[in-house]
C-alpha cells in the first residue's frame, strides 16, 4: 500500500524520463534518466558511503576477535653473587597465558560491530536517496529555464513580427513614429530579461553538471515531459511512507548499536580469567617442574560506573535525536506538499482561463490594431499578458515537479529516481 502511494506520488517526475537511457559522454540532449545514473557514478558522497560501510565491516570483524594468548620467559637466581654467580643456580620458566572473556562480553562486542555495519548500510541508501533528489531537482531547474527561455524567444519573435506592420501605418500617418521607438523598447526590454533568465540557466546547467561529475556542462541542452501532473496522495500517507525513510530507519541500527554498547558497558566490572602454563627447570638440580596460574581482577574501586552512565545517556538520547530528524523530515515535507497543491491550484486558473483568455484578447487585439481599431500600447499589452501567464505556468510546473522530487527524496524508497523509466 505504502509503495503504491508513494510511486502515484513520483509518477509526475517519471514522466519527465526518457525511454532512452544512453548516456554519451558528448551527447547533445541530456535526459533525467541519465542524469540520474551519470549523478550516481561520479558521486563521491556515496564512494564515502560505500567506504564507510567497509569500515563498520572491519570494525565488526575486529569486534569478534579472540584475545591472543601471550608467551612469557622468566629467569630467576642468576647473574648475582656467591653461589647463584652465573646461571649455575638459575631457575627458567617458560610459560603461555591466555586471557579468558567471560559474562558474553565478546558476543556485545560482536553485537555493537553488527549494528554499526548495519547503520553504516542503511545511511548509504539515505545519501543514494539523497543524490537522485538533488539531481532530479538540478535537472527540472535547468528544464525549466530552458523552456521560460523558450517562451521569451516566442515573445521577442512576436514583437519583431509587429515592425512591418507599424511601419506600414507610420508610413500611412496612422501612426505616430514614436510608436516605433515604443515597439524596440518593448522587445529590449523582453531580451533583457532573457539575458537575466540565460545567466540563471548558465549558473543551473554548471550545478546539473557538478552532480554528474564535470566541472562544466558536456550537454547541449536536457528533454522530458513537463507538462504532465497527476493528484499526490493525502499528506498522512507521505507522512506514513516518511516513516521509512533511511535517515529515520538508520536509528532502529543505532539504538540497538548503544543498547549493546550499554550492555558492554555493564559487563565489564565482571572480572575475567587469566589462566597461564608453564615449564620451569633448576639448573641446580637439572630438575624441572610444571608452573599453572590463575588470576582474576577484583574489581573493588573500579566498577565502569562513568561508562555505564554515559551509554545510559546515549542510548535514551537516541529516541530525542530521531524524533528531532523526523519532525525536520515532517516540515520539509510539508512544505514540499504544500507546493504541490499550490502549483496545481496556480496551473488549474491558469490552463483554464488565463491562458486562452489572455491567447484570445491578444489575437483581437493584433488583429484589430491593423484596422486601427486599438493602439500600439494596447497590442504590447495583451502580448506582455501573454508571455507573463505561460511564464507563470512554466514556473508553476517547475515548483510542481520540485516539490515532487523533494518528497521523493523522503520517503523510503527512490521509486521512480532510481528506476529511471517512462511509465
Amino acid at each position: 500500500m505504502l509503495s503504491k502511494t508513494a510511486a502515484r506520488l513520483a509518477c509526475a517526475t517519471a514522466l519527465l524520463v526518457s525511454p532512452w537511457l544512453t548516456a554519451v559522454p558528448h551527447a547533445q540532449t541530456l535526459t533525467m534518466g541519465s542524469a540520474l545514473q551519470r549523478a550516481l557514478a561520479a558521486s563521491p558522497r556515496l564512494t564515502a558511503a560505500e567506504r564507510d560501510v567497509g569500515i563498520a565491516t572491519g570494525q565488526r570483524i575486529q569486534a569478534g576477535a579472540l584475545i591472543n594468548p601471550e608467551v612469557s620467559y622468566e629467569q630467576d637466581n642468576s647473574f648475582g653473587s656467591g653461589s647463584y654467580r652465573g646461571t649455575k643456580s638459575a631457575e627458567t620458566t617458560l610459560q603461555v597465558s591466555q586471557l579468558f572473556e567471560l559474562f558474553g562480553k565478546r558476543d556485545a562486542r560482536i553485537a555493537v560491530g553488527r549494528a554499526g555495519v548495519e547503520s553504516a548500510a542503511i545511511e548509504r541508501k539515505a545519501v543514494r536517496l539523497q543524490i537522485l533528489s538533488e539531481t532530479a531537482i538540478a535537472f527540472l531547474n535547468v528544464l525549466g529555464l530552458q523552456r521560460r527561455i523558450h517562451i521569451l524567444d516566442e515573445q521577442v519573435a512576436a514583437l519583431e513580427r509587429l515592425t512591418p506592420l507599424l511601419q506600414r501605418r507610420v508610413d500611412a500617418g496612422a501612426s505616430s513614429p514614436a510608436e516605433t521607438g515604443r515597439a524596440e523598447v518593448a522587445a529590449t526590454l523582453v531580451k533583457a530579461d532573457r539575458e537575466r533568465m540565460k545567466a540563471s540557466l548558465s549558473s543551473a546547467r554548471r550545478e546539473l553538471a557538478v552532480l554528474l561529475g564535470d566541472t562544466s556542462p558536456k550537454f547541449a541542452s536536457v528533454s522530458g515531459r513537463f507538462d504532465t501532473t497527476s493528484r499526490p496522495p493525502s499528506f498522512h500517507a507521505v507522512i506514513a511512507a516518511i516513516d521509512a525513510n533511511p535517515q529515520l530507519v538508520k536509528w532502529n541500527a543505532i539504538y540497538a548499536q548503544r543498547n549493546a554498547e550499554l550492555l558492554l558497558a555493564r559487563l565489564k566490572p565482571y572480572p575475567d580469567v587469566r589462566v597461564a602454563a608453564g615449564w620451569r627447570h633448576f639448573n641446580d638440580t637439572n630438575s624441572d617442574a610444571v608452573r599453572l596460574t590463575l588470576s582474576v581482577p577484583i574489581p573493588v574501586f573500579d566498577q565502569n560506573q562513568g561508562n555505564i552512565l554515559s551509554a545510559q545517556e546515549s542510548l535514551a538520547k537516541t529516541k530525542a535525536e530521531r524524533e528531532a530528524n523526523r519532525n525536520t523530515l515532517i516540515v520539509i515535507a510539508g512544505r514540499a506538499y504544500d507546493t504541490v497543491q499550490g502549483s496545481l491550484h496556480e496551473l488549474s486558473v491558469l490552463r483554464k482561463s488565463g491562458i486562452p483568455k489572455a491567447q484570445t484578447v491578444a489575437s483581437e487585439i493584433e488583429q484589430g490594431y491593423g484596422a486601427g481599431r486599438f493602439t500600439l500600447l494596447e497590442v504590447l499589452d495583451a502580448q506582455a499578458n501573454v508571455a507573463q501567464a505561460r511564464l507563470r505556468e512554466q514556473e508553476a510546473l517547475q515548483n510542481y515537479h520540485v516539490a515532487v522530487a523533494t518528497i521523493e527524496g523522503l520517503v523510503g524508497n527512490p521509486f521512480a529516481l532510481a528506476r529511471g523509466n517512462a511509465r
